[in-house]
Parts: C-alpha cells; sequence; structure tokens
C-alpha cells in the first residue's frame, strides 16, 4: 500500500509522515507548525530531509519510522522487541492501512510471517501535543506464548539539540531537575518501583542548549502510566536523534496468547519555541479541554493529618470542623486513623470499617456536621495497601502481590510494615470495590484522598511478574467507583507526589505534590510538578511555623504566598493559631476565593532572573485582561540593587493597575524599597511591563510578594 505524505497539523505543531513505502510510515518532522503543504510541498521535504537517494546501499535508516527497529538498518535501541519461547521474533512490517484527518491518523501494519499486526494512533490535538498509541495483536496460530519484552512511542528531534532533562528527587523533596549534555549512543532512564516513584523522572526534554522557562527550542516526551517506565534518547551518528517512552515490563510479564493484545500506554510528545513554558501550556491546555477535567471552583481544602496525626480525639476533630468553617474552608478531609484498629502505622490497613472504639456513632454524624457548615467531607484510604497484621491479611494471606516463596521469612518485602494487595485477584478487587464502594453510601463521601505510600517490591501475579496486572486494575478500580458515584473526587496522593502522571490523572482530579507542606522546598516542587499539570491539579497547602519533614521555621505570609500557586488549602492545627493567625488564615482563604478563576484558568510563566534566589511565577488570564504574579526568594540576595521584573503575556495597549495584594501581611524587605511597593501599587502601560519592568525590592529570604494586575481598558 502506497499511502503518500501525510501532514498533521493542529495548536501550532506539524507532524509529517511519509507513507510512500510498504513498511511503516516514516517520521519526517516533527515540530513548529508547516502551514499549507501540499503533496508536491511534502515531497520536497522529504527530499531535504533525505540522507540518501535509492537505490544506494544503506549502512543506517534513512528516516526512522513509528517503531524504528533493527532490520530498518536501525543502530539504536528498538522500538519494539517480542519473542517466543525464549528466541526474539524479527519483525517486518506491512502497511495495510492508513486513515488520516487534517490532525490524526491511524496506521495499521501486519507482519505475516510472524503472526502480528500492529495499530498505531497519532493525533496532534488542539493544544499542539502530539500522542502516540500502540496495541499490538497475537495473531499468530502458534500456541507458543508471544513474550513482549516492550513497545515503545518515539518521535525524531532535530540534531542540534545539545542538552537533555529528566527529574529526580526523594520523599518530600519531589521533581528535582537533572540537566546533562545528551549522551552518545541509546540510553535509557527507568523506573522499577512499580509506581512512578519520587525519583520519577517524569518526562524526557531536549533542548537546544540548557533549557529556558522562556525562550529556546525544546521537543519533550511524557508516558501517561502510573507503573514502571522507560524514557529513552537516541543519539547515535548515522540517525537523527530520537526520544520516546514506554511501558518497563519485567520478562515474562505481559505474555500474548493466539489472539490476545497489548495495548501500550499512549506516549505524549510536546514542542515548544519558547521554552519550558511553553511546552507547559501544551500540557495544561490539553488537560483543560478534558471533559472529565474538574470544572466547578477547586475547593479551600483543610486536611487533617499535621493537626492530629492518629489521635483521633472526636471533640477535638468537631472543633477543627467548627473553626475551619469560620476560616472559610470548603472541604474538610478526615486523613489517616479513622478505621479499626489504625493507632499507628503498622497495623489494620486492608480492614475499611470505622473504628468504634473512636468513633462509637461511625463517622457519618462528623461527615453531616460538615456538611451542616456547607462543606464537603473528604476521607484518607489506601486501597492498594495490606497490613499483615488485619483481619484481612489473616483471612486472604494469598491476596498479596509479593512472591508467595519469600514473603515468610524475608522481612525486606515490609515497607512501612505495609505490603501490597493484588488488586489484579478478582476476589480481591471485588473485596475492595464493595468496602469503599460501601462507605461512600454509609458516610457520605465527597473526596478521597487515595495514598500510595510504598513501592511494589517482587510483585507476583499468578506466577508472573505482576506490576502491569495490578496498575490496570487499579484504575479500572477508581474509574468503577467514579462511576458508582458521579461527583465524587479522588485525590492522588502516593506519599507525596510520586504518582503524579498522566495516566492517574485520567481516573483522579488532583495530586497531592509532596508530603513536604515546606515552602522552600515546595517552591521547585510545584514548579516542576507545573511543567505537566496546571495548578488546579496540585495540591498545596499552609503547614505548621516549623515544617514536620525539614524542620525548617518559615513566615506564614511566605507558606501563604507558596499555597496560593496550587489548589491550596491547610494542613496545620488551626486551634494552636494565634489570633493574629486565625485572622490571616480567613483572608487567605477569601484571597484565594477571588483569584482561583484567574489563576486556575491561566497561561503559567516563569520569569528566567539573573539571580537564582528569586522564583517568579506568573498567572496570566488567556486574553490578557488580568494576572497574578507570586513573587519568592529562597536565599540572600546577590545584588544590592536587584534586577527589574519584567512581565510576559499582558496587552501592550492597555494599562494595568498593580496592586501588591496585602491579605498575606507586608514582606520583609531591606535596602531597597521601590514606591510600588510601599505604596501599595501603579499603573503601568502593558508595554511598560513588558519592555522596562518593575524594579524588585530588596525582599529578606524566604520572603513572598503577590500583585495582583487588573486592565484599565
Amino acid at each position: 500500500m502506497n499511502a503518500g505524505l501525510v501532514h498533521l497539523e493542529a495548536g501550532g505543531t506539524s507532524l509529517v509522515l511519509d507513507a510512500r513505502g510498504d513498511g511503516l510510515p516514516a517520521v519526517l518532522h516533527w515540530g513548529g507548525a508547516l502551514g499549507d503543504q501540499d503533496q508536491a510541498d511534502l515531497s520536497a521535504l522529504a527530499d531535504a530531509v533525505s540522507r540518501q537517494t535509492p537505490p544506494a546501499t544503506l549502512d543506517s535508516a534513512w528516516q526512522l519510522s513509528l517503531i524504528p527497529l533493527e532490520a530498518d538498518g536501525w543502530s539504536g535501541r528498538p522500538g519494539l522487541q517480542v519473542s517466543r519461547g525464549g528466541v526474539e521474533v524479527r519483525t517486518r512490517w506491512q502497511l495495510l492501512e492508513l486513515t488520516s484527518d487534517d490532525a490524526a491518523c491511524v496506521v495499521v501494519a501486519a507482519d505475516a510471517d510472524a503472526g502480528l499486526r500492529l495499530r498505531t494512533r497519532v493525533e496532534v490535538a488542539e493544544s499542539g501535543l502530539v500522542w502516540v498509541s500502540h496495541t499490538l495483536h497475537n495473531v499468530s496460530d502458534d500456541p507458543a506464548l508471544l513474550a513482549v519484552d516492550w513497545l515503545e512511542a518515539t518521535l525524531p528531534v532535530p540534531t542540534s539539540t545539545t542538552h537533555a532533562t529528566t527529574l529526580d528527587g526523594r520523599w518530600s523533596r519531589e521533581k528535582r531537575p537533572v540537566t546533562s549534555r545528551i549522551a552518545a549512543g541509546a540510553t535509557t532512564r527507568t523506573s522499577r518501583r512499580g509506581r512512578p516513584g519520587h525519583d520519577a523522572p517524569t518526562f524526557v526534554l531536549l533542548s537546544e542548549g540548557l533549557p529556558q522557562w522562556n525562550t529556546g527550542r525544546s521537543w519533550g516526551t511524557h508516558a501517561a502510566w502510573p507503573a514502571d517506565v522507560t524514557y529513552r534518547v537516541d543519539r547515535v551518528t548515522d540517525a537523527v536523534t530520537l526520544i520516546g517512552a514506554g511501558e518497563l515490563l519485567r520478562p515474562g510479564e505481559v505474555a500474548l496468547a493466539p489472539g490476545d493484545e497489548y495495548a501500550a500506554p499512549s506516549v505524549a510528545f510536546a514542542y515548544s519555541a519558547s521554552g519550558l513554558d511553553g511546552i507547559a501550556a501544551r500540557f495544561h491546555t490539553w488537560l483543560r479541554a478534558r471533559p472529565h477535567h474538574p470544572s466547578t471552583p477547586r475547593p479551600f481544602t483543610l486536611n487533617t493529618w499535621e493537626a492530629v496525626y492518629f489521635d483521633h480525639d472526636p471533640q477535638k476533630i468537631e472543633q477543627l470542623v467548627a473553626r475551619a468553617s469560620e476560616l472559610g474552608v470548603e472541604r474538610f478531609v478526615l486523613d489517616d486513623g479513622w478505621f479499626r484498629g489504625r493507632r499507628d502505622d503498622t497495623t489494620s490497613l486492608g480492614d475499611w470499617e470505622v473504628d468504634e472504639d473512636v468513633w462509637p456513632n461511625g463517622l457519618r454524624p462528623l461527615a453531616d456536621r460538615v456538611r451542616s457548615f456547607g462543606m464537603q467531607f473528604g476521607l484518607w484510604v489506601e486501597p492498594e495497601m495490606i497490613s499483615l497484621d488485619s483481619e484481612l491479611a489473616r483471612s486472604h494471606s494469598d491476596w498479596l502481590l509479593h512472591d508467595p516463596r519469600h514473603l515468610d521469612h524475608d522481612p525486606a518485602l515490609s515497607w512501612r510494615t505495609q505490603f501490597v494487595l493484588d488488586l489484579a485477584e478478582p476476589a480481591a478487587y471485588a473485596h475492595i470495590l464493595q468496602r469503599l464502594d460501601a462507605l461512600i453510601d454509609e458516610i457520605g463521601i465527597d473526596y478521597l484522598k487515595w495514598d500510595h505510600n510504598r513501592d511494589l517490591t517482587e510483585a507476583v501475579h499468578a506466577g508472573r511478574p505482576g506490576t502491569h496486572a495490578h496498575t490496570r486494575a487499579v484504575l479500572r478500580l477508581i474509574a468503577e467507583l467514579k462511576s458508582r458515584h458521579p461527583g465524587l473526587e479522588i485525590e492522588s496522593c502516593s506519599s507525596g507526589g510520586a504518582r503524579t502522571d498522566l495516566g492517574i490523572l485520567d481516573v483522579t482530579d488532583r495530586v497531592w505534590a509532596s508530603d513536604s507542606n515546606d515552602p522552600v522546598e515546595r517552591l521547585d516542587i510545584q514548579r516542576w510538578t507545573g511543567l505537566l499539570l496546571p495548578p488546579e491539579l496540585i495540591g498545596a497547602h499552609v503547614g505548621p511555623t516549623t515544617s514536620h519533614s525539614s524542620g525548617r521555621t518559615t513566615d506564614l505570609s511566605f507558606r501563604m504566598a507558596v499555597s496560593l500557586m496550587g489548589s491550596a488549602g491547610i494542613e496545620w492545627d488551626i486551634l494552636s493559631c494565634t489570633a493574629e493567625e486565625t485572622a490571616t488564615l480567613a483572608r487567605f482563604a477569601a484571597l484565594y476565593r477571588e483569584l482561583r478563576p484567574l489563576m486556575h484558568n491561566a497561561v503559567v510563566s516563569h520569569r528566567d532572573l539573573r539571580d537564582p534566589a528569586w522564583r517568579v511565577t506568573s498567572f496570566t488570564a488567556p486574553d490578557g485582561s488580568a494576572a497574578a504574579v507570586v513573587i519568592a526568594t529562597l536565599a540572600g540576595l546577590e545584588d544590592a540593587r536587584p534586577e527589574r521584573l519584567r512581565l510576559s503575556g499582558l496587552d501592550p495597549r492597555r494599562r494595568y493597575r498593580v496592586a501588591v495584594r496585602e491579605e498575606l501581611g507586608t514582606p520583609k524587605a531591606g535596602w531597597v524599597i521601590p514606591p510600588w511597593l510601599s505604596s501599595g501599587g501603579i499603573v503601568l502601560s502593558g508595554a511598560a511591563l513588558t519592555e522596562v519592568g518593575l524594579q524588585l525590592p530588596a525582599l529578606w529570604p524566604m520572603q513572598g510578594i503577590v500583585l495582583h494586575l487588573t486592565a484599565l481598558r
């Protein structure tokens, strides 16, 4: 079949495929939009980027196909690796069908000798985000199972790229950027934790020069999968550079019988000519266009964890409810410690029954009390986990997702004294679904904080590696609960930010970015989480004066400024607050409610300033009519007179009133206090704010200012 040349374009992004041959289409271009291109234009483009003229002998691939293979002359990592009986199956695809419109195409190919059929969908979304999805079918009559080692999505990028950026981190300090020169050869970065992990790569991003927030061309990819993943970069000397991602599978984890199929997780690819902010804008726009993206205002939330921990005293918690209502809290979440026998973190996971010794009348009276104040009621659960000291484990020890040969005598399998429940086991799945379904009805739950506090270690299901099957079951379980309870919202918490990918967000409504509420750590955690997710999906709470995770003491104004940049709330014993702190928190809640329509629909940008102490994040209305800007400092400033702050996204023809929002209190500043700060505001044109900027004050370390810009005409 000769399908010709295909040009897909949307949202400022073009993808050009060459399907003139018999095999899988080759990718000629992925990047900036090309505009109208007829077949003659596309043919000339193909000639312009080709490395060789047929019938010359090939030493390497002419152009990289949607699944580059060794049979194509590709010397990098294959896009697909499968085997039967321990022997690699070498595939040579024959194109059977290609259908396309302006922004999407579906490719169907087969290898009759290998008994395989492939369906690939490539779509350029209206946001400019490119999605690639592969499904492999075993159509062979051979009874031997087809083992899938990997099936990854890849796209080429220019060899002019010089640096690669991924993320790293640890508990309470997630999303640490790691940038290095692109390594020679085929390299991979993997996560093998059964969840992406606190050190998850999250993406791989290639840039021309060091990555900048506002400028420069970048190409990035993200696997929408909440478990084990592989990110890859191939820089071989005789082909263009390649990036990609896919699910990491253990040997034998996916083995297809005749008639079976494997649908690889979808992979997103983002191109930007305007730095990292441009990459983020593509993801944010795509997420906000989803039919199930949260459409109601994101509630100001109070979570009880750092207020009471496991000490559930109903009287104190009811006092917290009343005080939360006075502050303007809209969602009250009861955290860990509510279920039978749960006085610490060593027992009872899996026994999802309300503890009658603590709550003799159950939790329905508390939930009704919460709702009587006009607040939603939320509850913490960890359905994927089980404690050996639990009724469920004593009744069903065969439901654990661990190697049964080692479970009894290998204490290393324990993590936080908990184990993993195998939700791919139908009986375990049915039990947890029934119990959660009943809890939601019995109590009247509006919101579940769904935690996942350990890695999966030696995950075994039905005698084979079990992470894939378990993860698919988790996604089905969450989707089923939401289907049964319309309006139920679920937060993805994984001991903080260990599961914040687009796969889990297909069925959840928010992520908990980190267990650290230390604003110094949070500034960069939220900034880099925001490369993928818009602020309304990122939980960000005001914690205690001294952080429980770092021991650092910070001003309340600074903690509130950082919380304002996400889906805001409180995680603090507010009964211990002074009268002044209580009044300030109430003002902060009102400010959040006022600004969230702007900030949760905004174009988010970050100003690259020379002094690394600064963190500046702007939230600008798409039409440029308003903006909120959070200015913060992490350390002492380098210069006696700080630099100017130039803003972006404003209409140069309009005049803007720039007001300092004083609800957070007066920031501490030293020897430079410009008039616009001390007088409470200024009026300037968009052109002046963009080209000249504002003189920054000499803020002390760990200070924050919130600016509110409104257009006057």
